[in-house]
């Protein structure tokens, strides 16, 4: 983004942050894009933030010094453990469970 913005002709104060000032900046920023996703206007404006999310998402990997590799074998791990979203499905609460004598509790 500074280069961006260098290219535009504008002046910038910069500095590289340490680990603890990077990792804080990426727990904003998801917090923040995740944020103008809840409100894009439209398809192409979700893709844009999402893909944005992601490339945070890679970021603060790397920050926290987990291979790519290892975070994609956790998520589908995660995926055969809790399931995934592509049947929507929505927890609303657990049933009541009937008792031995099939009285509810």
């Amino acid at each position: 983004m500074p280069e961006i913005m260098r290219a535009q002709g504008k002046e910038l104060d910069v500095r590289v942050l340490d680990d603890a000032e990077f990792k804080e900046a990426l727990r904003r920023k998801i917090i923040e894009e995740i944020s103008e996703l809840k409100d894009a206007k439209d398809g192409a404006e979700a893709m844009d933030k999402i893909a944005y999310l992601h490339e945070i998402a890679d970021a603060m990997g790397e920050a926290y010094g987990f291979p790519r590799k290892e975070i994609l074998e956790l998520k589908d791990k995660t995926r055969a453990e809790r399931g995934g979203f592509e049947k929507r499905l929505f927890l609303e609460g657990l049933a009541r469970s009937a008792t031995a004598d099939g009285e509810k509790k």
